[in-house]
């Protein structure tokens, strides 16, 4: 009788690690950071489809990269969750940091009982009264969290982004403020694709408002979007449109 291969529990760990490792660093990047007026989310995403970043409940934001089909379940479920609690009790109740325990729980347990674990990593923000009610919770495939007090880069080449944005980040800054050290960051890594455009229709921006009464989750597209990125951003969608900017024989004009 053949013995079944033996792999320790620590070379486990590592490989499902690796493995899990491997896929978020594939997908598309996203980061969220705290403003004067709230949360903001920007993604790399140019399907309008499939959403990278979507609203949990009244003032509960859900951002997320890897496996569209695994955080989309998560998602899902987290929506289930605040939506009964807030029934059973009361909706004041329910809180970003009780759904990031509840999320936590669950990839702990994909990641150590299931053969395969979860390709994802999730944040989920809540907008306060004030600034210093503003929170960022960050969770990784195995489990963890990470209480974010400014920023967080999830997804792609995170370490660039990371470093670009301990580097220029500013307490307090305006909407397009944010939203132009994120595009900056963003553009510092590189996407799963090997595309780094960062304009109108390769973006998913949306905000937490703290300034909005009940549902603080506001989607930023179009026109409003575009005024919000930089110039050479909106030149160069434009320039795909039309003429390439500098034609060569051997390129289409719609190559970015």
């Amino acid at each position: 009788m053949t013995m079944p291969l033996y792999a320790s529990p620590e070379q486990l760990m590592r490989d499902r690690s690796e493995y899990a490792r491997k896929g978020i660093a594939r997908g598309r990047s996203v980061v969220a950071l705290k403003y004067s007026g709230g949360v903001l989310f920007v993604a790399e995403n140019p399907s309008t489809a499939l959403h990278k970043v979507s609203e949990i409940y009244a003032r509960i934001g859900f951002a997320a990269a890897g496996r569209h089909s695994e955080y989309e379940s998560l998602r899902r479920g987290g929506i289930r969750h605040v939506d009964l609690w807030g029934y059973a009790n009361d909706p004041r109740d329910v809180s970003a940091r009780q759904l990031a325990i509840v999320y936590a729980q669950t990839l702990a347990s994909m990641f150590t009982d299931q053969l395969k674990p979860f390709e994802v990593e999730i944040c989920v923000a809540e907008v306060g009264a004030t600034p210093e009610g503003d929170q960022l919770y960050r969770l990784t495939y195995d489990g963890s969290i990470v209480d974010e007090p400014q920023f967080l880069a999830m997804g792609g080449q995170v370490e660039p982004i990371s470093s670009t944005m301990k580097e220029t980040y500013q307490e307090g800054m305006s909407l397009r403020e944010a939203v132009l050290f994120a595009v900056k960051a963003l553009s510092s890594g590189t996407s799963g694709n090997g595309d780094n455009g960062q304009g109108v229709g390769k973006l998913e921006v949306a905000v937490l408002e703290r300034s909005r009464p009940r549902r603080a989750f506001r989607r930023i597209e179009g026109a409003a979007l575009a005024a919000l990125l930089p110039a050479e951003a909106d030149q160069s969608d434009e320039a795909t449109e039309g003429e390439p900017v500098d034609p060569k024989p051997e390129k289409g004009s719609e190559e970015s």
